[in-house]
This record gives C-alpha cells, structure tokens and sequence, in this order.
C-alpha cells in the first residue's frame, strides 16, 4: 500500500526524470513536484513545501528562515551529498530528521576530476581555442606518471581520484582532518600536512565539504606557496577557492592551469575566469551523469522510505 504521507520535491533535475518519478510515485501517493523550471528560494521554496511532511531536496538552503515557517515538517531527504547548504544543528533543535547518502555520486565526480586533470596537464584548453583560432601548434604536454598528485580530502571522493592517479603511476598525497591510515598504507598515498601538500603537488585538487573551516582553504597566500606552475582543481564546493587569487596566480605563472566545476556564486555570471586559456569551467556537472543521478535519487526515495 502507498504512503499517504505528504512529500514535496524540490530538485527540478528529480521532478523531471521519469524513472526516479515513476519509483517515488510506486511508495507515495501524496506528491508535489517541482514542474516549474525554476530554483526554489525564499518566499517560493516557503510557500512549496507547505503543508509537507518530508521532502526531497537539492542545492535548497535550509535556514531559520525556513524551518520557523514550516512546523509540519519532519523529513527532509537529500538529492546528493553536499550539506553546506542545510544547517543541520537547527533541524536537530527542531527535530527534523535529515537522510543522506555520502559517496554516492563519487564515481561520476572522480571521473570528471580526471578529465580536468589530463586535460590542462595535456593543454587541451590552449590547444583548442589556437586551433579554432587557425593556429596550428603542437603544445609539449605532461604526463600523468611523471607528476606529484596532491589530494586535499581524501574521503569517498578523494580516495577514489588517488586510486585512478596511482593507477596511472602519479605520486600521490593526501592531507585530510580526519585518518585514513589503511587506506594510505594499502594504496601508496601519502599523508602529509597541508603545507607540504602546496610545496610538492604538480595537481592540487580539491575534496573537502564546505564549512566554516575550510571557506577560502586555498587562499591567495596558500597560492602563493603552492609549486610554481602547478595546477589546480576544484571539483568539490564553491567558496573553498579565491577564485580572484587563482586569476592572479594564473597569470603570472604561479599556476599554468585551473579547473571549476563550482564557484563561490551559482550560476557565476560573468567572471574572469572564463577569459582565461589554460582555464576548464563547467557548470557544476560533477554529478550529473545518468547513472549518477538515478543513484542520487533512489538514495533520497529510501531516506523517505526509511525515515
């Protein structure tokens, strides 16, 4: 028998996908998509989740703001991993419970990683923009094998990016808050501070969730003591990088190459990183893979389904 209970779905990437819709309408009879095309924010997000129980959320900011408006609400599910949107210490005060699922989109962002990585180590970015300019240049390129791989979080995400850089024959390191000895001594990756991370790494890339201690973690002056021409990827969260100090750094040298896939303001308008050669930019499409999103989204029909 279905549910009754009352569910919203925020995502718009959920609400339009027939598989992930046909799965939550086969438990829950009571349900409110996102068919508008548009984010929620504010007021519009308010006046969505209404009179809803539980609901499946995204990239949505859940705030005071929010949750004082919506006393019925007593589950909220996540449609992907990131939490830095959601003050989870108020939904605890409020006794909301929050489901979520960490890993698992990891494969699909590990292996945009390393299509940044390969790419700006092989000048894909310059190589292009010449040719389509009629110049005809053969760019010498590295290696993977012959660089220094530094990975800053080595969680679900990070440790599967080590794993494809080793197997690759990369030197890998790793610097994370939190320990994972076995998982360094059984694959070869190195830990090591963060300051040594910057000195030695010819790839930075970044796998940390975003919170008050890692906002602005790679810095102008962190930049300044990364190894010059070295190459950095953010793949994680927007705000963990000075997108202005990557700029500077980009052109005169410190760096010879960046990759975002998120910013600090989504969508980012116009910026001027976009006006840069050696520079890959994408539309937060980390997790957007086929097989991605129906993981993401069977994992927030069981946080329902569980809670």
């Amino acid at each position: 028998m279905k549910s009754v209970v009352p569910i919203a779905v925020c995502s718009r990437s959920f609400s339009r996908h027939p598989v992930l819709r046909a799965e939550l309408s086969h438990h829950f009879s009571n349900i409110r998509f996102n068919d508008s095309g548009i984010t929620l924010t504010g007021g519009t997000l308010i006046d969505f989740l209404q009179d809803r129980v539980a609901a499946i959320i995204g990239m949505e900011t859940i705030d005071a703001a929010l949750i004082d408006q919506l006393p019925q609400l007593r589950v909220l599910s996540k449609y992907g991993v990131g939490l830095d949107r959601i003050d989870e210490g108020l939904l605890k005060a409020n006794d909301v419970k929050l489901c979520t699922s960490p890993g698992v989109n990891r494969s699909a962002v590990a292996e945009l990683t390393m299509a940044f990585i390969i790419s700006l180590l092989r000048h894909v970015p310059q190589s292009q923009k010449e040719l389509s300019a009629g110049t005809f240049r053969q760019i010498q390129g590295r290696e993977l094998r012959s660089c220094v791989v530094g990975v800053l979080g080595c969680g679900n995400i990070g440790q599967l990016v080590a794993l494809h850089c080793r197997a690759f024959g990369a030197t890998v390191l790793a610097h994370d808050v939190k320990s994972y000895d076995e998982f360094y001594q059984t694959h070869d990756v190195h830990p090591c501070t963060l300051d040594e991370l910057l000195h030695r790494s010819d790839v930075l890339t970044i796998h940390t969730p975003l919170d008050a201690s890692t906002r602005n973690i790679i810095s102008a002056p962190r930049i300044a003591r990364m190894k010059p021409g070295s190459i950095l990827i953010n793949t994680a969260r927007g705000g963990l990088v000075n997108e202005d100090a990557v700029v500077d750094a980009l052109t005169n040298g410190q760096l010879s190459g960046a990759a975002f896939d998120v910013f600090q303001i989504e969508p980012p308008g116009e910026h001027r990183l976009f006006q840069m050669p050696n520079v890959i930019t994408t539309g937060h499409i980390g997790g957007h893979t086929d097989a991605a999103i129906l993981a993401m989204g069977r994992a927030a029909i069981h946080g329902l389904i569980q809670s």
